[in-house]
């Protein structure tokens, strides 16, 4: 099992709408490709106050393969919408870990 971990800076002017932006949009239009079977939103417990708030996003897929798929057919698109929408109020990175033992 593959999770593909985007981890996000949000700045504090935006964080309600961009936490609701992703609960009801971006996420759902994640999942709706297809590619992953689960996902995880975490919240950073202890950030900086005046460095806005930050979360991780954890995408569950079955196979380093299908997360090629991903980004590749969808991740464009996807991303585009969202720094178009937020532009640098945002700050992502994004990681891949293998679940080794569970």
């Amino acid at each position: 099992m593959i999770i593909y971990n985007v981890t996000i800076n949000i700045d504090n002017s935006v964080k309600e709408e961009w936490l609701e932006y992703m609960i009801k949009t971006h996420i759902p239009d994640v999942m709706k490709t297809g590619k992953f079977t689960d996902h995880r939103m975490l919240k950073l417990l202890h950030p900086e106050p005046d460095e806005g708030v930050t979360y991780a996003i954890q995408y569950y897929c079955n196979s380093q393969n299908e997360l090629n798929e991903y980004q590749k057919n969808f991740a464009p698109a996807l991303q585009a919408e969202h720094l178009e929408k937020f532009g640098e109020k945002v700050f992502a990175f994004r990681t891949v870990l293998e679940i080794v033992n569970e």
